[in-house]
């Protein structure tokens, strides 16, 4: 799962680097403007594929295999409600948006929306490609999803090198390249699970109706899909705080904000295969009565996610001006990258554990706990610290909001999940699955 995560960050960073050198700054700035859209996208494909993965694990677990073969049609019938529902979003009020994102900058406007019409459009694949993908994970295929993963994403480095630097197509050129690969990978998958034995054969997407228990899984993966919108509010606010008082370093801050987003982007990325790696295994342990098994698996994955997210955080807060060349000629830009990054990644190395903690509770079919450590950071604490600050102390202080905020998270987390850890106050299951 690392691999699979790791190589969708690797691609935005080079994405990014793309860009960023045979484009320029404007469509940096650009792709900055079009993250939070971005970051809508992966929320709805947690949505389906996160609130499937919580029933379809225990599922398995307890040897069902009907019912996770109905679970996973009725996937299939919530990603095309939601694709369609996208599509008549965005033609309502997307360029609308978009130009009040850009400040009335035509050009930066115009360039975000080229990249979101194609990213749009071709969202059916990627919601798509995320249900698969979760389903082969809760089957324990984790080496398979890894490998076509590395060839996927290898496909999408090349496919917008040819499309921005060979073609010229510019920023249209990276959205599609990364349509071709989501629709490629979709292919890949459904053909090993068409030819693989012991998966669960597409004839239930034919048997099984596409309709039935939508709300259950909306509620269960309704609280990884806020948090990842709530990423999208947190970066539309620091966009909007930067739009009101950054004044004619406006353009450099954006851009450069972009930088830490897929920064951040690929940092996250094995924090959360971890994460989603304990909730395949806590999940099928948990369905199986394996209650000791599920809580070793919480405790190694929160000490695997804390080593990552130290060593991110260190390379964050003493390299971010080599970090910031590597994406930009501009000498403002690269100043900029550092500048966000020190403040932004001060505790840092406590995310990584409060979101595998998550996780965990999510795997046990506790979506109350889950929403309280997903949401609360993005939707309340960060939102509410950047324009507190922005108000206050200007531009540079926005990005103290972020260590604040994890500061708070984490007593939060100890607070919740205190008793966790602890063998002889281990959650029963067969309580929680009739809460």
């Amino acid at each position: 799962m690392a691999v699979v995560m790791s190589m969708g960050g690797v691609l935005n960073v080079v994405d990014g680097i793309f860009v960023g050198h045979f484009i320029g700054s404007d469509a940096l700035a650009a792709v900055s403007l079009a993250f939070p859209a971005a970051m809508v996208l992966s929320a709805l494909t947690t949505l389906a594929g996160g609130g499937m993965s919580s029933l379809m694990a225990r599922y398995l677990g307890a040897g069902d295999r009907v019912a996770a073969g109905r679970v996973f049609a009725e996937a299939h019938g919530l990603v095309l409600a939601i694709s369609v529902g996208l599509v008549a979003l965005w033609a309502v009020v997307g360029p609308a948006l978009v130009d009040s994102m850009a400040a009335s900058n035509p050009k930066l406007a115009g360039l975000a929306q080229d990249y979101l019409r194609i990213i749009i459009l071709g969202a059916p694949a990627q919601l798509m490609l995320g249900v698969h993908a979760d389903a082969l994970r809760n089957e324990g295929r984790a080496s398979l999803i890894a490998a076509l993963s590395v060839l996927v994403n290898l496909f999408n480095i090349g496919a917008n090198w040819l499309g921005i630097v060979v073609l010229g197509l510019g920023i249209s050129g990276s959205a599609l390249g990364t349509v071709a690969a989501q629709a490629l990978g979709l292919a890949l998958v459904v053909g090993v699970r068409g030819h693989t034995k012991g998966l669960l054969p597409l004839s239930v997407l034919r048997s099984q109706s596409w309709l039935g228990a939508w709300s259950q899984i909306v509620r269960l993966g309704l609280p990884l899909c806020l948090s990842f919108i709530g990423i999208a509010v947190v970066a539309s606010i620091v966009i909007l705080s930067l739009r009101s008082s950054a004044g004619p370093e406006y353009d450099a801050l954006i851009a450069a904000y972009g930088v830490v987003t897929r920064l951040l982007g690929f940092s996250f990325m094995p924090q959360m295969a971890i994460a989603l790696a304990t909730q395949s295994i806590a999940g099928n342990n948990a369905g199986a009565g394996r209650n000791d098994r599920a809580l070793a698996t919480l405790r190694l994955a929160m000490g695997a996610a804390f080593l990552w997210c130290l060593s991110v955080m260190l390379v964050g807060v003493f390299a971010g001006t080599t970090l910031g060349s590597w994406f930009s000629d501009d000498p403002a830009v690269i100043a900029a990258v550092a500048e966000i990054l020190r403040p932004v990644m001060l505790l840092y190395s406590s995310s990584g554990p409060v979101l595998v903690l998550a996780l965990y509770f999510q795997a046990l079919g506790q979506p109350g706990r889950t929403a309280a450590l997903t949401l609360v950071k993005p939707w309340f604490l960060t939102p509410l610290l950047i324009l507190t600050l922005s108000v206050g102390f200007g531009v540079s202080a926005i990005w103290l909001a972020f260590p604040m905020a994890d500061a708070s998270i984490l007593m939060l987390a100890v607070m919740i999940g205190r008793h966790v850890l602890h063998p002889a106050d281990a959650p029963d299951v067969d309580a929680e699955k009739g809460r």
